[in-house]
């Protein structure tokens, strides 16, 4: 479709959802189908891009969005794999177009591809964050092995601060690139609206989820951002996991090294 494939913009941005979709294949965190992402293209689109026609009914949402009546996004595809959307976004994926009053929504390129099952849930975290001010555009979800390790021991499921300082302590750059730590989401049902609600509570104070024994979630302003907050505490697992595999449990940094990278990054002071 030339109207999408001449926007150099917005393929630079597909192509930059195509790279992290290679990663999350390549880490070992997308078996089969696992894992979703949504981003908001909306000021990426031309005038004649945005006038596309749609390809297939449109479709009501569960839970009206009307933060993002008149917004776009590119959508991975329901049952799609990642590796393959590494190779052809668009064909394992799709653009949508919210309508005005943020009720429904319709697939305008480049082909009818269904976007994730998760679509609603997705739509309603970027509903959420656009409602508090913030012009948060990405919204990813993967399964990384270390992390969802850390959501089957009881106390870090217990306590969010237990979780972040624990993994904030094995490594410096943790609390630098994810300085609000990680929220503890409890299980429920992948898909369902009770998973987008409990989720949305721990949006307010964090950019970074853990789905009990489900897997990750985190939002930003770039994709790549976005996979890098993910990549990094998964690098504090696997050191945690590597010591106690040793037979030592790992002694971590001390609360006033941690607390000394505040002042010297201007982080948020967190926990």
């Amino acid at each position: 479709m030339d109207i999408i494939r001449n926007n150099k913009a917005l393929m630079n941005e597909i192509e930059r959802i195509a790279e992290v979709a290679g990663y999350l294949w390549t880490k070992g965190w997308a078996e089969r189908n696992g894992g979703n992402i949504s981003v908001n293209v909306t000021t990426l689109m031309s005038d004649e891009a945005k006038m596309l026609p749609a390809l297939a009914p449109a479709r009501e949402l569960v839970e009206k969005v009307p933060c993002l009546g008149g917004n776009f996004f590119y959508v991975t595809g329901t049952g799609k794999r990642m590796r393959y959307v590494a190779k052809a976004p668009f064909e394992n994926g799709s653009i949508i177009r919210i309508a005005p009053d943020g009720a429904s929504f319709e697939i305008i390129a480049e082909q009818p591809v269904s976007p994730t099952m998760e679509i609603h849930s997705h739509l309603m975290m970027h509903n959420y964050l656009r409602s508090i001010g913030r012009n948060t555009t990405v919204v990813l979800h993967t399964h990384p092995t270390d992390l969802i390790g850390f959501s089957h021991c009881k106390p870090f499921l217990e306590s969010s601060k237990l979780l972040t300082r624990t993994l904030w302590s094995m490594i410096p750059e943790a609390r630098i690139v994810v300085p609000k730590g990680i929220g503890v989401v409890p299980y429920a049902i992948p898909g369902t609206l009770e998973l987008a609600r409990l989720t949305i509570e721990q949006l307010r104070t964090h950019d970074m989820l853990l789905w009990e024994k489900h897997g990750v979630l985190a939002v930003g302003d770039d994709i790549i951002d976005c996979f890098d907050a993910i990549d990094t505490m998964s690098k504090s697992a696997q050191i945690y996991f590597n010591a106690r595999w040793a037979g030592f449990e790992p002694v971590g940094m001390t609360d006033e090294q941690l607390d000394a990278l505040v002042p010297a990054f201007n982080l948020p002071d967190c926990y």
